[in-house]
């Protein structure tokens, strides 16, 4: 501790540049929950935050924080100042070392998707960093069941890891504005179903197998929708099929139109250590169907319908199933929609705070003085 009193605690975003991705979305809710509750905790506490990120994001949470930059020496040797207590590096990929002499460094861990489906030489790069990794780390979250196994099992970790559950934004009374082409004064188009999905459509996320359902079913609309990415931008260069839509860049206005008016949600992701969009949609009630794989069936538990196929006709049947099962099962939406709202940032943010205080030893909110 710092002769003064004070203690200081690092939350590292590494160098995490878009806030539009998993990664990004994460750090920014659990940011906003730190970063709320940084007055109280150095009034009472003495104890002070500051963000680790990139010189362009300064400023991110707020004033009542401070902020370090990003600087590529700090992957060799990180040297600050002053004495960190505690060191909390948001993902595992994060290539920048905590400062010299910080007593208890921690690590989320989002997933090991590197495992699943990349050459060897790729998995032997990455595991070898992840291990490096934690090699100089103390304390492990995991943001899944899922996760925390696959540390345990690949990674010979066997300390405690703690398990806090991401949450997930509703988009519910969030402004909505049509996709291009969805105009609500257009009958026409207001009555065709569609299938939505929302990723970066990079491989993992097996947009491939959407595209392979939509030349299929050629009575249905599928649309896609993501940031503007290099695989997105690939995607939609090399597609050609009349009911498949792309449209890259949407705002959250446009999200939760589609979210509410889609006939259904398709996540057929190959590895996920968790998985957002598909939390959200659930928010709206809607059908969601997810691939049997990795964190997808820990996350969806019952409120899904699950892939175990990526043939056209199988994908195919389980969305006719699923669908009808929505339209005539007493409660299924409700059911949905209370599945989704276990997943809550809030709830996360807490978590995050209740183990910052056990790791420095600080009281709990019901303990006295």
């Amino acid at each position: 501790m710092d002769p003064t009193g004070v203690r200081l605690v690092g939350i590292s975003l590494g160098s995490i540049g878009s806030l539009h991705d998993g990664l990004g979305e994460f750090a920014s809710q659990i940011g906003q929950r730190i970063a709320r509750a940084a007055p109280e905790w150095r009034e009472r506490l003495g104890v002070h935050f500051r963000f680790h990120l990139r010189p362009s994001l300064a400023g991110l949470f707020g004033t009542e924080v401070g902020y370090l930059p990003v600087h590529r020496w700090q992957r060799l040797r990180h040297v600050q100042p002053e004495r960190y207590a505690l060191w909390h590096s948001l993902h595992q990929l994060n290539k920048n070392r905590p400062p010299e002499g910080c007593p208890v460094r921690l690590v989320t861990v989002h997933d090991l998707n590197y495992l699943y489906g990349r050459n060897a030489w790729s998995t032997w790069r990455h595991h070898r960093r992840t291990r490096a990794l934690l090699a100089r780390t103390d304390h492990l979250v995991a943001i899944s069941e899922h996760t925390a196994a696959d540390v345990r099992r690949h990674l010979g970790w066997t300390r405690p890891i703690e398990v806090i559950l991401n949450g997930a934004r509703s988009f519910v009374d969030t402004p909505r504005r049509p996709l291009p082409g969805w105009e609500p004064d257009d009958p026409a188009a207001a009555a065709r179903p569609f299938l939505f999905h929302l990723s970066r459509m990079a491989p993992s996320k097996n947009p491939q197998a959407i595209v392979a359902l939509a030349r299929a079913w050629p009575e249905m609309t599928f649309v896609l929708c993501g940031p503007p990415s290099d695989d997105a931008r690939a995607l939609r260069a090399r597609v050609r099929l009349p009911n498949l839509q792309f449209h890259l860049g949407i705002d959250d206005a446009q999200k939760a139109w589609a979210y509410a008016h889609c006939a259904g949600f398709l996540f057929p992701s190959l590895t996920e250590g968790f998985g957002l969009p598909p939390i959200e949609a659930m928010h709206f009630g809607r059908p969601v169907f997810l691939a049997r794989r990795t964190s997808l069936p820990e996350i969806g538990g019952e409120a899904a319908e699950y892939f175990d196929s990526f043939d056209p006709a199988a994908m195919k049947a389980v969305v006719e199933r699923g669908l009808a099962r929505w339209r005539t099962e007493p409660g299924r939406a409700d059911a949905i929609r209370a599945h989704a709202a276990r997943f809550d940032w809030d709830r996360a943010g807490a978590a995050y705070l209740a183990l910052y205080r056990r790791l420095l030893g600080l009281p709990s909110p019901s303990t006295p003085g």
